[in-house]
């Protein structure tokens, strides 16, 4: 599907939705910068523009043709991070929803900071998109369930020309891992060297911890990457030491942000950290497209679906007990694949696997109660 992004910043967003098979047929952001590292990066259109000035927006954009618009209006008058009063870069929020209605695609996914939910700015986008004819899915997503190692939770509404409202609930949802992604893990899934244990990230205030672990979700990558002050006092809730722990690199922050290693920043640092920082995770974007085209495809035979669905009506789960069901599915099957083996077969090996048996007995009996699940489902489809 033909794609547009605004307020694209440095890509985060473009990349999810190129990885799906979307076409990006154009790109823009006001900030110069953005588009520079924007254009290494891509070979298709992306232009510098005020879109706050719809109708010379409108111009640029509606020749494109698009049949989705994905965007992030700047969200720095939303952020927890600073003064929570809205302001004028809240009103591109309406600027984006103003857009939309005038060119009106057959899809739209906004992103923005949680907090933006509640905001008088998206209400009045809202109303907007309702007006022009949308279906709406809100949903709050945490990064980590969603294939990024980081522990950042994002708004996203995404519209459907005619559709009713919660039309990809059940899509964005079905595929999300009840487990938190650490950074270790991801790092060791993508072969990127780690050489240490724990690290520094600047707090936003010193009543909040600043040392992490690599064995947990990085917390939130900010625009700026501060090294650790010489006096830094210790918090209670570090996760070590700080002694002889130093803060991220660019290029790591990079990998949190799950932009692949040959993804070109500039060559100055600040404005890479502040890219690197205001960017959508690729994964994230990935997740979010792949339930969109999923949707578009009307593919009810997804098995994830349709196995969430089958645990619902048959054996009465909820649909969060459904949903930890094809999670523990999901990290059964990362240690040893299921295709090919009998469910005895397949016990026979879980029981062997040093991995598992480190696991606590509870947890040993409700992966094997997934799997037998699973088996259960795949008999009725023959």
């Amino acid at each position: 599907m033909k794609t547009v992004d605004l307020f694209c910043g440095c890509g985060g967003l473009s990349l999810g939705f190129q990885n799906c098979g979307y076409e990006i047929v154009g790109a823009f952001d006001c900030w110069k910068p953005a588009i520079d590292c924007y254009t290494r990066n891509f070979n298709h259109r992306a232009c510098e523009l005020n879109l706050s000035r719809k109708n010379t927006a409108l111009k640029a954009i509606r020749p494109l043709n698009p049949e989705v618009i994905i965007g992030g209006p700047p969200c720095q008058d939303f952020s927890s991070a600073g003064f929570r009063q809205e302001g004028d870069r809240a009103n591109l929020t309406i600027s984006f929803a103003k857009i939309v209605k005038s060119i009106k695609p057959k899809y739209f996914v906004m992103e923005n900071v949680s907090r933006a939910k509640l905001s008088d700015a998206y209400s009045e986008a809202r109303k907007l998109f309702k007006k022009a004819g949308y279906g709406l899915t809100e949903q709050i997503l945490d990064a980590s369930k969603c294939g990024v190692p980081q522990k950042r939770k994002r708004f996203f509404c995404i519209g459907a020309l005619g559709e009713e409202d919660g039309f990809l609930d059940r899509y964005i949802m079905s595929n999300q891992c009840v487990l938190s992604l650490t950074m270790r893990e991801y790092f060791l899934q993508n072969q990127y060297e780690l050489t240490f244990t724990y690290y520094y990230r600047h707090p936003r205030s010193y009543s909040r911890r600043a040392i992490f672990s690599i064995d947990e979700p990085a917390a939130t990558i900010r625009g700026v990457n501060r090294p650790k002050p010489r006096d830094y006092k210790p918090h209670r809730n570090d996760a070590a030491c700080a002694d002889g722990i130093n803060a991220l690199t660019t290029k790591q922050r990079a990998l949190l942000q799950t932009f692949p290693p040959t993804f070109e920043f500039c060559d100055n640092q600040a404005i890479a950290e502040q890219l690197i920082g205001n960017a959508v995770p690729v994964n994230l974007a990935t997740h979010v497209a792949k339930a969109l085209a999923a949707f578009d495809q009307k593919l009810e035979s997804n098995q994830t679906i349709e196995f969430a669905d089958w645990l619902q009506s048959v054996h009465k789960y909820s649909p969060l007990a459904a949903k930890d069901v094809i999670s523990r599915l999901g990290r059964c099957n990362r240690i040893i694949p299921i295709d090919g083996n009998s469910l005895q077969e397949y016990n026979k090996k879980l029981e062997l696997d040093e991995r598992i048996r480190m696991l606590s007995k509870t947890v040993q009996s409700q992966l094997k109660r997934a799997i037998c699940l699973y088996y259960e489902y795949n008999e009725t489809l023959r």
